[in-house]
C-alpha cells in the first residue's frame, strides 16, 4: 500500500469515498490490543483489514501526516483514501468491515449505539491505563498494584499460540526438557 495523506477524522467528503481497505493501528505492547488483533485476523472481512503496530516504522512510512504518539493512546483506523477514524468511530468502522459484525456496526452508529461504543472504548482505555500504572483490581474493586490480564506474549520469550489450545510456553533453551527448575 502506498503512503496516503491522512485526513483528520474522516475528512470532508469522506462519506462519499468508497472504502476498499482499512489499516488498523494497534499498540503492539498492549495485551488487550494484541488479543483484539488476533481476533480480527480470524474474522471474515467484507473490507480488507491490515493490522500495523502503531508508532512503528511502517506506520510512519505509510502515514507521515499522522500524530503517531496519539495512535498509541487511542485506536486509529486509516481508510485507503486517507480517512482517519479514532476512538469509538474507529471501532465501529472496524466492526463494519467484518462480515458477522456489520449489523452491530450499524446499530452502534445510531445515537444510542454511539454512547455504548464510546463506553466500551472508555472501558478499554481505563484498563490500558491501569496496565501502564501496573495496577490491577482486587475482588473488592481496589487497586493492588499486581498483574491482571498479563503482558504481551512474545515468541522470543518462549510463547506460542495454537488456536485449538491457546497460549503455550516452552522456556527458551529447554530442548528435551533439560531445563533447570526455578
Amino acid at each position: 500500500m502506498s503512503a496516503v495523506p491522512a485526513v483528520a477524522d474522516g475528512g470532508a467528503g469522506a462519506a462519499r469515498v468508497p472504502v476498499r481497505g482499512l489499516t488498523v493501528l494497534y499498540d503492539a505492547e498492549c495485551s488487550l490490543c494484541a488479543f483484539v488483533r488476533d481476533w480480527l485476523v480470524r474474522q471474515r472481512q467484507l473490507v480488507r483489514l491490515e493490522l500495523v503496530p502503531a508508532g512503528s516504522e511502517e506506520a510512519r512510512r505509510r502515514f507521515p501526516g499522522l500524530d503517531h504518539r496519539s495512535t498509541l493512546e487511542e485506536i486509529t483506523v486509516v481508510g485507503d483514501c486517507g480517512q482517519v477514524y479514532r476512538g469509538a468511530a474507529a471501532w465501529v468502522t472496524v466492526l463494519w468491515a467484518l462480515r458477522e459484525h456489520r449489523p452491530l456496526a450499524h446499530r452502534l452508529s445510531t445515537p444510542a449505539g454511539a454512547r455504548l461504543a464510546r463506553g466500551a472504548v472508555l472501558a478499554a482505555a481505563k484498563w490500558r491505563e491501569s496496565r501502564q500504572r501496573g495496577g490491577a483490581p482486587r475482588d473488592g474493586g481496589q487497586w493492588d498494584g499486581g498483574q491482571w490480564g498479563g503482558g504481551v506474549y512474545r515468541r522470543e520469550d518462549g510463547w506460542s499460540y495454537d488456536p485449538r489450545v491457546g497460549w503455550m510456553y516452552d522456556r527458551p533453551g529447554c530442548a528435551g526438557g533439560s531445563c533447570p527448575t526455578g
